[in-house]
């Protein structure tokens, strides 16, 4: 017998039965109930899982299921069935249909005579066909019984025609389970519930160790307190974890987003000059590629920053009418500051100046991104106020 079970048959258990079965795996699923699931595990250790495969015969409708061991949970009543298969089984697909496609299954399956009253207590690797239709539909998983694959038989396959496309026919349908308190390796299985606070599994598309929180899977790629390395997290599990970036730069997670753990300087430039006559403020200057300069700030934890603002500045024949360039912050929607004339870098006269000015802003809410425009306004609406090499910047103030 190769597919052993090991619930102590009535028609006898033996101790290779025993050895064979004596797998110690049950990931919970309840209080009486265990995940079914293959063991994981390869001989060369390259791959998640490899017991329970399944290889195709080219040019043939059999394939071959490669040994390994898993688990099959029944009813409450039932209990869990630890199966083990200890050499190669080849199975045989049926012929396809002459119209339409079908899906069939391929299935762990176990008898309970005491519970199904099938007459039979033994374990089996099974195909169950599918019905052929235009748009065919997996076969229902009978009962106690854990599906492995699914094959798709396209219409009028048989060996006499080929076989079947083994390349494009399976769909592995295999999860793995560990005993309880082992970190599950996913393999099909990644957003399937936790069974209790503090159970981990190692999600191999995210590449994070992930710790269920009661309610979700949260990334756990480092203890509390250190910083994940580049690639591992892309949410971050808990506010003030810290995160390296591709880039070297440093993050912290604040609760939504992914902050400059130590915000620096930000600089923005135009060079590209332009003018206006507007004699309220506007962002908008005229003959210039430039639609509005603008500089986004993260706040720092002192909540305040100093403000650099600077351009060339002059008015077109004018030695009176004076240049204004004011900054306007906002948050979102919200004006935190207006552009002021006391806030302004001036310059006047029809000789281009260097004009700067430096401001100071508090009570800023740490880790919120701001937004700096630069404002512009002339004295008078008939002198042309022009700016080139206009810039801002923000520094951090600890």
């Amino acid at each position: 017998m190769t597919v052993r079970y090991g619930w102590l048959s009535p028609d006898g258990q033996t101790r290779a039965d025993t050895r064979h079965t004596a797998l110690g795996a049950t990931t919970p699923a309840g209080p009486l109930q265990t995940r079914s699931g293959i063991l994981p595990g390869t001989d060369d250790g390259q791959y998640r899982i490899g017991g329970l495969g399944m290889t195709g015969t080219t040019g043939t409708m059999t394939a071959v299921v490669q040994p390994g061991r898993a688990v099959v949970q029944g009813t409450t009543t039932q209990g869990t069935f630890p199966v083990a298969l200890d050499e190669n089984l080849t199975i045989t697909f049926a012929d396809g249909d002459a119209q339409y496609g079908r899906i069939d299954l391929v299935v762990l399956r176990v008898y309970d005579d005491e519970s199904d009253g099938s007459g039979r207590n033994e374990a089996a690797v099974e195909t169950v066909q599918g019905t052929p239709a235009a748009v065919p539909t997996a076969p229902p998983t009978p009962a106690l019984a854990l599906p492995l694959f699914q094959v798709a038989v396209p219409a009028g396959t048989s060996a006499g025609t080929g076989g079947l496309p083994w390349t494009t026919a399976i769909t592995d349908l295999r999860t793995t389970l560990v005993s309880v308190g082992g970190i599950l390796p996913v393999y099909n299985n990644a957003t399937v519930a936790g069974s209790y606070r503090g159970q981990y599994q190692d999600n191999d598309t995210s590449g994070s160790l992930q710790r269920w929180s009661g309610t979700a899977w949260v990334p756990y790629p480092k203890a509390i307190g250190g910083i994940a390395p580049t690639g591992a997290l892309t949410t971050g599990g808990y506010t003030g974890q810290y995160r390296d970036t591709s880039a070297g730069q440093l993050q912290r997670w604040n609760g939504t987003a992914w902050q400059p753990a130590v915000p620096g300087p930000a600089f923005a430039q135009s060079l590209d000059a332009g003018y206006t006559t507007s004699t309220t403020y506007t962002s908008t200057l005229t003959d210039t590629a430039v639609t509005a300069l603008t500089l986004n700030f993260t706040a720092p934890p002192s909540g305040s920053v100093i403000i650099a603002l600077g351009a060339r500045a002059y008015t077109t024949s004018s030695e009176t009418t004076t240049a204004h360039m004011s900054p306007q912050v906002t948050l979102g929607t919200t004006v935190i500051w207006s552009a002021d004339d006391e806030r302004a870098a001036s310059g006047s006269g029809a000789v281009g100046k260097s004009v700067s000015t430096q401001l100071r802003l508090n009570s800023l809410t740490p880790g919120a991104t701001y937004t700096i425009t630069a404002m512009h306004r002339s004295t008078s609406s008939t002198v042309p106020a022009w700016f080139d090499t206009i810039y801002l910047r923000t520094d951090p103030i600890a």
